[in-house]
């Protein structure tokens, strides 16, 4: 039996030999029981696994004035009472089970969900946020969970998925300047490293990760203040990761507000300033992802007492 994947429990679990391929070419072969994940991981994308998230390069002004600030946010069923602040050039991490109302939160400050209660502030000034409009209009970018259902046009081609969200920056007396459009899309194509020649492809016929580059790009062509980015990296291979990672952290070094929301908690633990924990749709409290572990972000989440040992 042949096994494709890059989910490295699934591998350990099922394989005996594990031949590892980067770039088109085999970079090694392993018996499964004499190798780890870390190395498999490292072979992977060339580098350590420590090097995967990369390293804060500017340091967060702890006395700036929040982008986003919300205050006792509620939506729907499942989102009570909840606050919360991210300032420019942080990234702060949604974490907790599924159900948790994390995405909730984000479908709220983005206007694509009903608030019936708290305040929502931008850059200090509260905003009604009513509909994603608004949200663009204020600065706010959202790569949702779900990209094939909620974040891409799959029939057209890379180009008109990039641009979709800065038309009126891109048309004139409501039509589409062809030249600018193709000048954005090559410009973030060689950004996120994909081949130019791609952006007059379905965006559907891209990899998992290369699709998730496009999202990104539609919404980094607006010049966000807050970037919301719901699930980063689901359903793309570790190499991708390693690029959404870097890109994310150069996002924040330019001064953009990043609010991740992710059930993967070492993505959490590595990406993060901070970590916002919820459960049953409350906030139940910050850690300082320096200092936090795995073990105590479940606790919060689960409501189960960390062991002190």
């Amino acid at each position: 039996m042949i096994y494709v994947s890059h989910r490295m429990r699934e591998i350990f679990e099922i394989a005996d030999r594990i031949t590892v391929m980067r770039d088109g070419s085999v970079v090694g072969v392993r018996d499964a029981v004499s190798t780890s994940p870390n190395e498999i991981v490292q072979m992977m994308v060339g580098r350590e696994l420590e090097d995967l998230y990369g390293v804060r390069t500017v340091a967060v002004d702890e006395t700036a004035t929040p982008t986003l600030e919300v205050r006792g946010l509620s939506s729907g069923p499942l989102l009570h009472d909840v606050s919360f602040s991210v300032r420019p050039g942080e990234i702060l991490a949604l974490a907790g089970l599924i159900g948790a109302g994390r995405s909730d939160a984000a479908l709220t400050i983005f206007g694509a969900v009903k608030r019936r209660g708290g305040e929502i502030l931008i850059d200090g000034q509260a905003l009604p946020l009513r509909s994603p409009n608004e949200a663009m209009a204020a600065g706010i970018g959202f790569v949702p969970e779900d990209r094939k259902r909620q974040g891409l046009f799959l029939q057209l081609p890379v180009r008109e998925n990039m641009s979709s969200a800065s038309l009126p920056m891109i048309s004139r007396l409501s039509l589409v300047s062809r030249r600018q459009d193709r000048t954005l899309a090559r410009r973030y194509a060689g950004q996120l490293g994909l081949r130019e020649s791609a952006i007059e492809v379905p965006v559907g016929t891209l990899s998992g990760g290369n699709q998730q580059k496009v999202v990104l790009a539609r919404w980094l062509a607006r010049v966000p203040r807050l970037l919301i980015l719901d699930e980063p990296t689901r359903g793309v291979d570790v190499g991708a990761k390693a690029e959404i990672y870097q890109l994310i952290r150069t996002i924040a070094s330019e001064g953009v507000a990043v609010l991740v929301i992710s059930s993967e908690l070492s993505e959490v633990l590595g990406i993060a300033d901070r970590i916002m924990v919820m459960r049953e749709g409350h906030g139940v409290g910050e850690l300082d992802a320096a200092d936090a572990t795995e073990k105590s972000v479940m606790a919060m989440a689960t409501g189960v007492q960390e062991d002190a040992s």
